[in-house]
């Protein structure tokens, strides 16, 4: 697991939201860490006042050479990278049919494949010394799904699916995958860090549509804090036994219990068809 003395904390997307506050939190704790964001000029001001512990880096996830030049400077500055924070990413609005293919393949670079690409860089680094915690940034929405959001969806069931095996493939090397799921929080996720499809088709005005207007009705008014998500985030790292699953929010709990509920009355209302699909067992 990390190291909890002096860890180092290396956290993507950091101008607005759960990048900002952790990095905040971190270097309030006398911690390290390697701020980033596309444009640097928008995060100085969390590294100020904390002189050579904090290290700004611009970065974009979806550009390899920028990732390979982070993580070199994380290591020439502190030495090690004892977290990664995949926080970079955003959302997309748009019922599945309304989906335009570049703004889609657009999104699963940044919160699928620049996720992916920042993990095989700094892994390398943690297996060498043993020890190390990477933390996934997903959301409510890579257990649930909405109108609406499907493609956003398709992102973070993604990165559910990596997370579980990565999680596998690292324990016995000392390095821990925490996978963080939020649900509504006053970050720009439904205001300005949104994107949506231009096309619009009548026949979804009751479902993606009414989404659409939901989402952008309740933006700054959603009852999580990113500032106590922060919190709960660095209280899980510190953790002896840390969950691989995090949940944030009363409604992502509430919402994930009644997906598992709904899983549970499927499976069940089934098993018989479900079990009828072996070979018998007298057959072998």
């Amino acid at each position: 697991m990390m190291n909890k003395s002096d860890p180092v904390w290396l956290i993507t997307g950091c101008s607005t939201g759960f990048g900002r506050e952790l990095a905040r939190l971190v270097l309030a704790r006398g911690w390290r860490a390697v701020v980033t964001a596309r444009n640097p000029e928008q995060v100085q001001d969390i590294a100020e006042g904390h002189g050579d512990r904090a290290l700004v880096a611009q970065l974009d996830v979806t550009r390899p050479e920028q990732i390979a030049q982070v993580v070199a400077a994380a290591q020439d500055r502190f030495g090690r990278i004892d977290v990664l924070v995949n926080n970079a990413g955003y959302g997309y609005l748009a019922a599945i049919e309304e989906g335009e293919d570049a703004a889609v393949r657009a999104m699963f670079e940044t919160n699928v494949f620049g996720l992916v690409d920042m993990t095989k860089a700094v892994l390398p680094g943690m297996r060498a010394h043993k020890s190390g915690l990477v933390v996934n940034v997903s959301s409510i929405g890579g257990i649930a799904s909405f109108p609406a959001s499907g493609y956003y969806h398709a992102t973070k069931y993604a990165v559910e699916g990596l997370s579980e095996s990565l999680a596998l493939e690292v324990a016995p090397l000392g390095i821990g995958v925490l996978v963080v799921e939020p649900g509504p929080f006053r970050t720009n996720w439904a205001g300005p860090s949104i994107k949506q499809s231009a096309t619009r088709i009548e026949a979804y005005d009751a479902t993606a549509g009414e989404r659409r207007k939901q989402t952008a009705a309740r933006s700054g008014h959603q009852a999580g804090d990113p500032v106590r998500a922060a919190q709960a985030i660095i209280d899980a790292a510190l953790s002896d036994k840390p969950p691989l699953r995090l949940l944030l929010g009363k409604l992502a709990l509430e919402t994930a219990r009644k997906k598992l509920d709904f899983m549970r009355g499927d499976f069940d209302a089934w098993e018989a068809t479900t079990l009828g699909a072996d070979y018998p067992a007298n057959e072998g």
